[in-house]
């Protein structure tokens, strides 16, 4: 009966709980309340103790201004930590007031009290004045970070910012150690370095870098004369101090001399430039590769290269110690470059920023540097400057070149270029060049692994390291080392002292061993060929002919001979099948000072008759290994075909045909090789084959006549077919002999590229013609790349694009403007349009403007113009290459001819076409088609116009026991008969007369296998 409801209970229970609760809320919002309220206090506290500080502060300072009260150390030092403990950004001027005070405290005469450093001597406020300076000199280090130098406001804060540090980081300005006080002198410098060792600890030379690089890294220099001394002065006294320590050693390189061109703006200002032995102890730091490489990865491409430009500068200004460290100044430079080599390498993207020296590559745009990018170049032109290679190449320089009688001139081929009013200028300066010295011909002698060779080899590494890397001002290097019209003589006089016997035996072992001595020798032998081919290019004739300047003729005589013996050498022996990396760049080196002697030996003769000719090469071998698909011999064609005679070849004779012969009937002889004619008339089928030779030989892109569109491998003049000396005749010639293919209906299988075909037929010069519609039958990723230029929504400009192209030719970056001044000129949004049309318009037609006028002009010769303008591109190239559609079977059997005992009943000719109809897929048939015309596609007329007309012949023996149908082979064809079995041989055919040799078969699986077999390797003779 007293029982309390369930009901009740549970809410009493819940009261209770929220009344807690509610009590628990309370006392947190009061104890939040109680927290507020001090940190409101305290802030209101906190302002007004600053108010009242900077009060006492201002008070402090007017009174000073006014002179009402007078300044000593102590009172400073008070008012300074008053300061330090309320700094903030609003407080500029007043830390501003207290630098000036400070420095004045200083500049007092005879007052040691005064004086703010004689707070260090007192024995209790040692520590804290030695704390309280830090700060302030950190706060100084902090406030110059954020100063810009043009402005003047900020200048005049950087001189007295500077001032304090300069005043405090050494005790030469300090009046308290004149006289009696020198005793304290040791004392006091301790005193610095232990400042200079806490604002090291803090960053301080990355302070005096970024105050550096504002004040120089623009095209006008901000920093005055004083400043930059006293930045400089500044930079070195932690470096002295520890004693050049291997550590500040790494700052200093890393952060001061990083800076583009420092010691160009302070090599007229400061002697500590040359004093210390900074450039010996810089030297032997980077000397070891660990340190070298650290140094490199830290500053990485372009802050590398201010480090190399300032470092070449400083061996320019100190010869001697140059001279002395000579070695260890090339392996650093040389180490340097190949990280910046390196670096470009990795850093290659579709993202890429021009560089005025490197190149292009990925990095983050750098205005400041870009804008002191040219005084970098010119520290770095001290490099190849007459100074610098006097001093690394002395060995060499020093060699003389002994005397001797002069000796009659070459013979001078009696012609009208010859016979120029120079006898008595020629004559003289013959008389003067043979005069100067002997005739440089290997000799031997000189010990490869001597000190000398290895001096003379690295400086060579260094310089092709240079021109490799610094691709941008490569004639510049070229041309400063060619400067010297002895150096190069006298480096070919070095090299023909080397091994035992001088000249090519050594280099081809080099050519095979790969140890680093190797690597330097072929090294020394690239850079005399890059620099000897720049001179020679920039040699008019009177300079090479009757000047002789550098080298004489007789010694271009025997370099051609070693370059050309070289050359084929490293194609004939397979070493160029599998170059790489340098050895594929010295190919290209050594190849291209080749060519350029024999062009201008073909153009004005100096050596002696078959001189360019290999004897020991055999015609025949070149043309069996050509007709295998050797590599060598194609590498040979396309790189020196001027060691091949060529002499009464059908194309010398063929091209010299009035346009009517051709179009007449031709007949051709083959003459073997030994002269005799072979057996064989022509009707129609020999001519065929010629035809199909020539156009198999000249579409080779081997060859470099024309080359192959990447993606889809369609054919189109190449732009670097000019290394063919006659090349625009080849194209006219290849022009009339796809011609006459299409006049006489013999399809070829060539593919081109439509761009090209388009200018064959003359569309580049309709209204409606678009270059930039046509550039993805070029080169479909560089079209997505120059459209995207179009679409890009940002600034083009900040893509640093200029209206200008590079290419890679043959191992040199060549430059070709868009329009005159065009790699001055950067592509804007405004000019972008312009600039996609005219790059596509240069690479499909500028490039190969003259080559593909040649090919129209012969063509057109036989074909009528008018002819071609009723066809679009994919018509003409059916018309060349016949029709893409397939094959028909019943066309080809209803015009197809039987010889040998063969007739359309008969049951292999029964199996041929059931084979063909059931058994083979349309690639196969198109095999088959090949096999036997040498075509894969049909005429587009249909197999009625297919000339000769397709036939099949049974067949007893092999091709070289054939002599032909007798009545007795062709009875024993006709009636099945079989001398011995044929199922050991192979179908074959003859596609000069699209005839198919087809042994008289005893099973239709016999034939489908054979048959398929023989397809498959399209070896036609040889398997027979």
């Amino acid at each position: 009966m007293f029982s309390v409801p369930q009901s009740s209970k549970s809410e009493f229970l819940d009261k209770a709980r929220q009344a807690r609760e509610e009590r628990k809320g309370q006392k947190e919002k009061e104890r939040a309340a109680i927290i507020i309220q001090a940190l409101v206090r305290r802030f209101i506290c906190r302002c007004r103790l600053q108010k009242q500080i900077r009060k006492e502060i201002d008070d402090y300072f007017q009174a000073s201004e006014t002179g009402t009260s007078k300044r000593n150390a102590l009172s400073i030092f008070k008012i300074a930590r008053k300061l330090l403990f309320i700094y903030c950004q609003e407080d500029k001027m007043r830390f501003e007031k207290l630098c000036r005070a400070i420095l004045a405290s200083m500049e007092v005469e005879n007052e040691p009290k005064v004086w703010y450093v004689s707070l260090a001597l007192s024995k209790d406020l040692t520590i804290p004045w030695l704390k309280q300076i830090k700060d302030v000199l950190w706060t100084c280090c902090q406030l110059l970070k954020n100063l810009k130098p043009d402005i003047l406001q900020d200048n005049k804060l950087v001189t007295l910012y500077l001032t304090m540090l300069v005043t405090f980081t050494d005790t030469s300005t300090w009046r308290i150690v004149r006289g009696k006080g020198e005793a304290l002198r040791p004392a006091l410098t301790r005193i610095c370095e232990n400042i200079m060792g806490h604002l090291n600890q803090k960053g301080f030379y990355s302070i005096l870098q970024i105050l550096l690089t504002n004040g120089l890294a623009r095209s006008k220099p901000s920093l005055s004369k004083g400043t930059l001394t006293a930045i400089f002065t500044l930079s070195l006294r932690p470096v002295i101090a520890a004693h050049f320590s291997e550590n500040l050693l790494r700052s200093f390189l890393i952060h001061i001399m990083s800076v583009p061109a420092i010691i160009t703006h302070l090599s007229g200002l400061t002697p500590e430039v040359k004093t210390h032995d900074l450039l010996r102890k810089f030297i032997l730091f980077l000397s070891r590769e660990e340190q070298c490489s650290d140094i490199c990865v830290c500053l990485e491409g372009s802050h590398t290269l201010c480090l190399l430009g300032n470092l070449i500068h400083l061996g320019y200004l100190n010869e001697k110690v140059l001279e002395e460290e000579a070695n260890h100044f090339v392996k650093d430079l040389t180490d340097m470059l190949s990280y910046c080599q390196r670096y470009v390498s990795q850093k290659k993207s579709n993202l890429t920023h021009w560089h005025q020296v490197l190149g292009w590559f990925s990095q983050t745009v750098d205005y400041g540097l870009n804008e002191s990018m040219p005084l970098v170049t010119k520290q770095l032109q001290h490099l190849w400057g007459v100074p610098v290679i006097r001093t690394l190449f002395s060995d060499v320089l020093s060699k003389k070149l002994e005397s001797q009688e002069p000796t009659p001139p070459p013979p001078q081929p009696s012609t009208s270029q010859n016979n120029l009013p120079v006898k008595n200028l020629f004559k003289r300066a013959f008389q003067k060049s043979a005069s100067v010295r002997n005739i440089l011909k290997p000799v031997g002698g000189k010990r490869v692994d001597s000190a000398e060779v290895q001096k003379v080899c690295s400086i060579c590494v260094l310089y092709q390291t240079a021109l490799s890397t610094l691709t941008q001002i490569r004639l510049q290097i070229l041309t400063g080392l060619t400067h010297l019209d002895d150096l190069l003589p006298k480096l070919w006089a070095f090299i023909c002292e080397l091994g035992p016997q001088g000249g090519l035996k050594l280099f081809m072992e080099c050519l095979n061993n790969d140890t680093e001595e190797s690597k330097q020798l072929l090294a020394m032998l690239m850079l005399f060929c890059d620099c000897s081919r720049h001179l020679i290019t920039i040699l008019d004739d009177i300079e090479v002919y009757e000047e002789q300047t550098s080298f004489k003729i007789e010694e271009l005589v025997t370099i051609s001979s070693f370059l050309n013996t070289f050359v084929y050498k490293m194609i004939w022996d397979g070493i160029l099948e599998n170059a790489k990396g340098e050895k594929l760049e010295l190919f290209h080196s050594v190849h291209g000072w080749l060519m350029v002697l024999y062009e201008r030996d073909c153009r004005r003769r100096f050596t002696p008759d078959d001189h360019w000719l290999r004897k020991d090469l055999k015609p025949s071998l070149l043309f069996q290994e050509l007709e295998k698909g050797k590599k060598r011999a194609q590498l040979l064609l396309q790189y020196i075909p001027h060691v091949i005679p060529h002499k009464n070849d059908g194309y010398d004779q063929l091209r010299r045909l009035p346009v009517n012969s051709i179009k007449g009937v031709i007949r051709v002889k083959f003459v073997n090789d030994l002269g005799v004619d072979e057996a064989g008339i022509d009707q129609d089928g020999v001519f065929k084959e010629f035809l199909e030779e020539i156009i198999k030989k000249v579409f080779n892109p081997a060859l470099n006549l024309f080359k192959t569109t990447s993606g889809n491998e369609r054919l189109y003049p190449s732009p670097t077919s000019y290394i063919h000396e006659n090349h625009l005749q080849l194209f006219e010639f290849v022009g009339k002999m796809l011609g006459k293919a299409v006049y006489e209906g013999i399809v070829v299988d060539v593919p081109f590229a439509s761009f090209f075909l388009s200018q064959v037929l003359g569309h580049h010069h309709s209204t409606f013609y678009s270059s930039i519609d046509e550039l993805p039958s070029l080169d479909s990723e560089f079209y997505k790349n120059l459209t995207s230029i179009k679409r890009y929504d940002g600034d083009v400009g900040d893509l640093g694009l200029t209206l200008s192209y590079d290419e890679d030719v043959m191992g040199q970056l060549v430059c070709h403007e868009l329009i005159p001044g065009g790699k001055t000129m950067p592509v804007t949004n405004e000019n972008k349009i312009s600039y996609i049309h005219l790059m596509a318009h240069f690479r499909m037609h500028t490039q190969i403007k003259e080559q593909t006028a040649a090919f129209i002009r012969g063509f057109r010769s036989i074909i009528n113009p008018e002819w071609l303008h009723m066809f679009s591109t994919p018509e003409v190239q059916r018309l060349i290459s016949g029709d893409n559609a397939e094959i028909d079977l019943d066309d080809l059997k209803k015009h197809t001819v039987y010889y040998g005992g063969f007739h359309s009943s008969h049951r292999v000719i029964i199996w041929l076409w059931d084979i063909l109809s059931s058994d083979f897929s349309a690639e196969e048939r198109a095999m088959f088609l090949k096999f036997v015309t040498s075509c894969s596609r049909p005429p587009l007329l249909g197999f009625a116009y297919l000339k000769p007309p397709f036939s099949i012949r049974c067949v007893e023996v092999s091709d070289d026991q054939d002599t032909g149908d007798t009545l007795g082979s062709v009875l024993r064809g006709f009636f099945t008969i079989r001398k011995r079995e044929p199922g050991g041989r192979l179908p074959t055919s003859s596609t000069c007369f699209n005839l198919l040799k087809l042994p008289n078969y005893s099973k239709k699986s016999i034939l489908r296998d054979k048959l398929r077999y023989a397809i498959s390797m399209n070896t036609g003779f040889e398997l027979s």
